[in-house]
């Protein structure tokens, strides 16, 4: 598992991330809420190993990620950025195929196992017939799972994905939680992901991590969150929840 242990950020003097202890588990959807500001992001660059905290260690099965070569934290670590990286020139398949380089590096030899693998990861996020596209002509929704297909090609036990629904369209936006979740069901590959949408947490959630002024305020299953009291608190502002016709909570801003 990934473990968070005596964890401090600090920037110009402020402390801006402060976590005791946290493990993140495989096999579960693990959704990262707070307003802007709280620690989100300096929570997801630390287990991307983005840089290091300035106490605390980060570790992955006990080991700390400071002491893993770029290689053995790429086989173990897939992340993808809330800005996704440039990729002129380059189709769908060959983007896809950059997430085998962990494992086969730039002269190591490529399999018939490598080609099965990146078949699957085009066939799962359903890019089958724009396996030749360019990326850069794609819409954002279809980018988007390209990159999330490079990511399946880089077979990991661990995802990371911040705010990969900033940019979509509402319809985009279930389609891609859809899509996390069918995957992490079939792979059990642990999926952490950064929401602002408190609504698309509560639904496609195992696991909520609320946090405010760097620090985790909440730990729990979606439905411990989903109440008024817990939502006006984490936000600052008034929040209702209201009952969905299918049975589960949804919130609002009253």
């Amino acid at each position: 598992m990934l473990h968070l242990n005596g964890i401090q950020v600090e920037r110009q003097g402020i402390n801006i991330l402060s976590i005791g202890e946290l493990s993140l588990n495989e096999g579960e959807i693990t959704v990262i809420l707070g307003h802007n500001g709280s620690g989100k992001s300096t929570l997801m660059k630390l287990l991307a190993r983005q840089f290091s905290p300035d106490q605390g260690i980060v570790s992955y099965q006990d080991q700390p990620l400071d002491e893993m070569s770029q290689k053995a934290f790429a086989q173990k670590v897939a992340y993808l950025p809330q800005h996704l990286p440039v990729a002129d020139g380059l189709s769908v398949r060959e983007l896809v195929r950059l997430g085998r380089f962990p494992w086969r590096g730039l002269l190591g030899r490529w399999l018939k196992h490598d080609d099965f693998i990146i078949d699957q990861a085009l066939a799962d996020t359903d890019l089958e017939a724009h396996a030749q596209s360019a990326v850069d002509q794609m819409s954002g929704g279809e980018r988007q799972r390209a990159w999330i297909a490079m990511l399946l090609a880089q077979q990991t036990p661990y995802m990371l994905l911040d705010e990969p629904t900033s940019a979509l369209d509402l319809s985009h936006q279930y389609a891609l939680m859809n899509l996390l979740r069918r995957l992490n069901r079939a792979t059990g590959r642990g999926i952490v992901i950064i929401l602002h949408d408190i609504n698309l947490a509560a639904r496609f959630a195992d696991r909520i991590l609320a946090l405010k002024q760097g620090v985790v305020i909440f730990d729990d299953e979606p439905a411990a969150l989903m109440n008024n009291e817990s939502l006006t608190a984490l936000y600052d502002i008034p929040i209702q929840t209201l009952a969905h016709p299918h049975g589960h909570e949804v919130a609002v801003v009253a």
